[in-house]
């Protein structure tokens, strides 16, 4: 069933009708597929980055095909928020597609990890559509108590996503060559078909009565928001090799920390045009739920970064492999979101869930922290059923708790607001992990090799022929340290040569998974003191 055309030019002051079950899921029917699209682009590329990286040469700087797109993304989220409260949700969602495909198609094309990094950030700005887009629109036709449930569905699809995303990432790694083209280069290009069927089902499902909202565009508070932001994305992914108080990394600080507080002040001149507008944070919900949703994002992408070099780079999985060992996250995360939903629809109560969801994750973390090299496969799976179930309790009903006082007029704002909030968190997360990660997993391996040099045994096996070729490049001369640029070596050293490497990466994570586990704990406590015990409305 869809709804006409002429419905969508209702007055701003109109309150929505109430669609019954069969309405709202004829349209969740087409926001699926986009959903799906956005969910499988973050999924896809988790089991393949490590052979992206060392086919471009650039292990250490991986970080960089991950944090441009979400620095995109976090940027554009909330222009689409007021794009879309202007316009309509339908042709600003189509313009997101596009953007998305057109970046897929660049990135298929990349020739160094630089290069990817930057047609990444294209796509992300079509991908920080796609989601925050999808969820405005559910909180469009629900009510608060209905909204748990539906946004379970998307939970869902997520998590069929983070099912077929590693499987199908790891797949096409695993081929040298696809009809004559690298087989990773198609995990951007299959996006192309997909984002096509996307935005047909779009066209034809996405007709529900839209309330217009007279808005200008906070180009100023945009460009400021930039300049606040990418200096210190910046800094936390290059901080490792400027020097974390180098003049260059001072420069940068200065720069964000005054772009911020442009920001802030542009903001408050904005009125109804601010990107964020800032009556949204005098509500108690909105404000612990961005800011929870920020931190959990911290550790949930820098934990979905890390753990995959865990099972490829230190228990040796090939990435088809390593996307088969995630499946207790997927189980977990799928199984958690719908009976999680299902219960918010029906009690009108979300606490208890985000509180349990945010302590399971905390938990994952302390799991992980005590990964070692030759730990058996159910410690980390383990962590990834624990971190599953939190993120499905946790991330919707997050969601739910910043919408719940919100008014409708403001809903795309502030869905907007909370997707940007996410973004940021997992943009630090992932930069500042994988900058902990590989500063000191330089130092781990070299103090490791020069112990394991004591031992004559190991120096003979060093100068085997088979060994010395494929650490050529890799020990650098006279001290010098180790190149982790590529990371190809581990493949070809018997396990005895590759165990100093193997520990200091581990150690690395270790770390790395501890700071995430303090980061969540932080969230834990203040969800457990601060959230209100509410019941959600019916109406």
């Amino acid at each position: 069933m869809t709804f006409s055309d002429t419905q969508e030019q209702g007055a701003a002051g109109d309150m929505p009708p109430r669609l019954s079950h069969r309405q709202i899921t004829t349209v969740m029917s087409g926001l699926v597929l986009g959903m799906f699209l956005g969910a499988l682009d973050q999924t896809v590329i988790s089991s393949a980055l490590r052979t992206i990286a060392d086919d471009l040469h650039g292990l250490t700087a991986q970080a960089w095909v991950t944090t441009a797109y979400l620095i995109t993304a976090t940027l554009a989220t909330p222009l689409y928020g007021k794009l879309s409260d202007i316009h309509g949700r339908r042709p600003v969602y189509l313009a997101a597609i596009a953007l998305f495909t057109v970046g897929s198609l660049l990135c298929g094309c990349a020739t160094s990890i630089y290069e990817l990094a930057a047609f990444r950030a294209v796509q992300g700005l079509g991908g920080g559509g796609l989601m925050s887009l999808a969820m405005t629109i559910v909180a469009d036709i629900t009510t608060p108590r209905e909204r748990g449930r539906y946004q379970g569905y998307f939970m869902a699809v997520f998590g069929g996503a983070s099912i077929v995303g590693p499987l199908v990432g790891g797949a096409f790694a695993d081929r040298a060559d696809l009809l004559g083209i690298a087989g990773w280069r198609w995990i951007f290009l299959i996006n192309v078909p997909l984002a096509a069927a996307a935005a047909v089902a779009i066209t034809r499902v996405l007709r529900f009565p839209h309330r217009r909202v007279r808005h200008r565009l906070d180009y100023p508070g945009a460009f400021a928001l930039a300049v606040g932001l990418v200096p210190l994305l910046t800094v936390a992914e290059q901080g490792r090799v400027w020097g974390w108080g180098s003049s260059r990394a001072l420069l940068m600080y200065s720069i964000g920390v005054a772009g911020l507080a442009v920001f802030v002040a542009v903001e408050r001149r904005s009125g109804d045009a601010a990107l964020l507008p800032p009556r949204l944070f005098r509500i108690r919900t909105f404000r612990l739920g961005v800011g929870l949703h920020f931190v959990v994002g911290i550790g949930m992408f820098g934990a979905m970064t890390t753990l995959p070099l865990y099972l490829q780079l230190v228990r040796g999985m090939s990435p088809i492999a390593a996307g088969l060992a995630t499946l207790p996250t997927v189980a977990a995360n799928l199984a958690v979101t719908l009976l999680t939903g299902r219960m918010i629809a029906r009690t009108g109560r979300f606490k208890v869930h985000l509180v349990a969801g945010v302590g399971s994750f905390t938990a994952a973390m302390l799991v992980f922290a005590t990964l070692r090299v030759d730990s058996p496969l159910w410690h980390p799976a383990l962590g990834m059923a624990l971190m599953g179930a939190g993120l499905g309790a946790s991330m919707q009903t997050l969601t739910t708790l910043a919408q719940c006082e919100v008014p409708r007029t403001d809903m795309g704002a502030a869905t907007a607001s909370v997707n940007f909030f996410r973004s940021n968190g997992g943009t630090v997360g992932t930069a500042a992990f994988l900058s902990i990660l590989f500063t000191t997993a330089a130092g781990g391996i070299a103090e490791r090799l020069a112990e394991a040099r004591h031992d004559p045994a190991y120096r003979r096996l060093l100068v085997q022929p088979d060994h010395a070729h494929a650490l050529t490049g890799v020990l650098r001369p006279a001290g010098g340290g180790v190149n982790l640029e590529d990371s190809a070596f581990l493949r070809t050293l018997d396990p005895s040569a590759a165990l100093p490497f193997l520990e200091g990466y581990v150690t690395s994570m270790r770390i790395v998974f501890l700071t995430g586990a303090a980061v969540s704990l932080a969230a834990f406590a203040l969800a457990a003191w601060r959230v209100p015990d509410l019941t959600l409305s019916d109406e």
